[in-house]
């Protein structure tokens, strides 16, 4: 129970001390004009209260990612929450925040277009390429989960709602329309509403685990991982023989840190009405995702009194999907099992409509495409299409796709913000040190990843590690050279 209390103490201070150290870095000015003011065209740039906004973001970056993923972090034990906390202050809060803000002060354009304005026109198509191939991946995924859920659902059973065509088809119907209308018509209506949603069934949860639980892990437990003897836990594979490093990093994305976040900035970017918004819209919002998620892996430990290997039959059995009905159903009951299916029906498709929407607003931005009804259905109806044909591959090829972009992208947006500080002459460290991290953890993934290079763990981990300080090194040095000629 302490250490709920302890995740939630960090998470909260850190928004709280951290997160006005970082504005400050950033340029925020409460006078200046924003992009919504200045480009209101009544489909994408439209003004949102700001705790919509919030309800909204935090909607958009969350799904199922600060659920499922915990989950699978729950088989690495304890050790997940650090990394959830740490992961979260550090580096995805900041990610985001600084997402938001080059979005806002860049006329709420896409990341590509930001990065081509930072570095240069390679860097902006590398962008491109891999935010659209995100964006397209986390739609496809989104359209497969839900279906493949709700089609299996009992209550179903035996009639033309068990299905898994006709899932797909309702939910690619619904996501054309979201994609296709103007942001005040479905999205900032209702998405307010499913936010404030997750958050009660997280509190639920977090309540009722606190109370009901007997299995969470107690302080002694946690404290275990640091000292002397138990040190190498950090480093030593779990039991099923998958490394913490770099696997625990990538399994547990959203909560800690996740590129597609930054895919999802522009859409509110374009909706602020005033910059001193955008702290506690983009960074509150990954904090608040930090808890939910902190809140899950606990629940993932917790929940299965036999420890990892009862764990890993469920997510054998039936995936992270079933894990979640099992927890729901166990501290909630009926009305857990309700929530359940919103949590993991419901939440997925409101991530995979702004997947595609920010899909649309990046092609429009990369080639200066006017924003008419024409040519929003021209650009809506091709992308959907595909996307149903995609949904006929095997899941775990997408999923694995999705994870490559979605950490080589996180890595990206990182040093684009640190591009961000150095020339603005402020505290680049705040992203330069979680940039160098995130690269070490994705190319010791790249290098030893089956879909990767598939080498050792001994040779890949110090490839990482080396590709990392070279990254630095470089803009340093390139920094430098740049005050020298300007001096």
């Amino acid at each position: 129970m302490i250490i709920f209390f302890i995740c939630i103490t960090i998470l909260v201070l850190g928004y709280k001390f951290y997160s006005p150290f970082v504005e400050k870095q950033a340029g925020i000015d409460p006078t200046a004009a924003t992009p919504q003011t200045r480009f209101s065209e009544g489909v994408d740039y439209v003004a949102i209260h700001p705790v919509k906004a919030f309800l909204i973001q935090f909607l958009n970056i969350a799904g199922v990612g600060p659920i499922f993923g915990p989950i699978f972090g729950a088989l690495y034990g304890p050790i997940a929450l650090v990394w959830i906390v740490l992961g979260n202050v550090l580096g995805g809060a900041v990610h985001d925040y600084f997402s938001g803000v080059m979005s806002v002060k860049e006329d709420g354009k896409s990341l590509p277009e930001i990065a081509g304005h930072y570095y240069n026109v390679v860097f902006k198509a590398f962008m491109l390429i891999f935010t659209a191939m995100l964006l397209f991946f986390v739609g496809v995924v989104f359209i497969m989960s839900p279906a493949g859920l709700l089609s299996n659902l009992d209550y179903f059973k035996d009639t033309f709602l068990a299905n898994n065509t006709f899932w797909v088809l309702v939910i690619l119907g619904y996501y054309f329309l979201a994609t296709l209308l103007p942001i005040d018509k479905i999205i900032t209506k209702f998405y307010p509403i499913f936010g404030g949603l997750m958050i009660v069934m997280t509190s639920l949860i977090a309540i009722s685990l606190l109370i009901n639980a007997p299995h969470l892990p107690v302080t002694g437990d946690f404290l275990a991982y640091f000292t002397a003897d138990h040190a190498h836990n950090f480093l030593e594979p779990n039991p099923d023989g998958l490394p913490i490093w770099p696997l625990l990093f990538i399994t547990i994305t959203c909560g800690a840190i996740s590129g597609f976040h930054s895919t999802q900035a522009p859409i509110i970017a374009r909706c602020l009405t005033n910059e001193k918004y955008v702290r506690p819209v983009y960074y509150g919002a990954m904090v608040c995702e930090g808890a939910v998620a902190c809140v899950w892996a606990l629940a993932g430990i917790a929940a299965f009194p036999d420890g990892y290997a009862e764990l890993k039959t469920m997510l054998d059995a039936g995936g992270p999907g079933l894990v979640v009905n099992h927890i729901a159903n166990s501290y909630l009951g009926v009305f857990g099992g309700i929530m359940a299916i919103i949590a993991v029906a419901v939440f997925p498709i409101t991530s995979g409509d702004t997947a595609f929407r920010s899909l649309r607003l990046t092609m429009v931005d990369a080639f200066n495409i006017p924003q008419s009804l024409r040519n929003r259905m021209l650009l809506a109806v091709p992308i959907l299409t595909i996307a149903y044909f995609m949904t006929k591959l095997d899941f775990t090829v997408i999923w694995r796709y999705f994870a490559f972009s979605n950490m080589l992208l996180s890595t990206s947006v990182l040093w684009l913000a640190t591009k961000y500080l150095f020339d603005r002459g402020t505290f680049h460290w705040i992203a330069s040190i979680p940039a160098v991290i995130a690269t070490a953890v994705t190319v010791s993934y790249i290098m030893t990843a089956a879909i990767g290079f598939n080498l050792s763990s001994d040779l890949g981990k110090p490839i990482g590690a080396v590709v990392a300080v070279i990254g630095l090194v470089l803009l340093v040095l390139t920094h430098s050279k740049r005050k020298t000629r300007a001096a």
